[in-house]
């Protein structure tokens, strides 16, 4: 059975999307007083924002990274977004604190395994 399922068109909307919300969250849900809380997700949003724009997919401006290269990108970031509150020590402030970055990097790993490579 393949998984590959969401077009790399989607996966672009997807990038913008996730860039968005990392930007958002620290600030919506108050992370400020824990700075990796904050730091973390503005890292994963402005780094998925890099390497999307020279992505060679239907969003990528630059066209230089090869999508497969992209997703082994987004899997070690959602990875590393997913650990980032034990890894920090800011998960013992709360659940706001760990569940938006374990989410979103779930959300990142799920992306990897179910999108189209072309």
């Amino acid at each position: 059975m393949n998984v590959r399922i969401i077009p790399t068109g989607a996966h672009g909307i997807f990038d913008c999307l996730a860039v968005e919300v990392n930007l958002a969250f620290p600030r919506l849900l108050g992370l400020h007083d824990a700075p990796w809380a904050a730091a973390v997700p503005y890292i994963d949003g402005l780094a998925g924002l890099g390497y999307s724009l020279i992505t060679d997919y239907e969003l990528g401006v630059l066209k230089a990274l090869p999508v497969p290269a992209h997703l082994t990108v987004d899997a070690a970031k959602g990875l590393f977004m997913a650990v980032s509150p034990w890894l920090f020590g800011f998960a013992e402030k709360g659940t706001r604190y760990w569940l938006p970055h374990v989410l979103m990097g779930t959300a990142d790993v799920v992306a990897t395994v179910t999108n189209r490579t072309r």
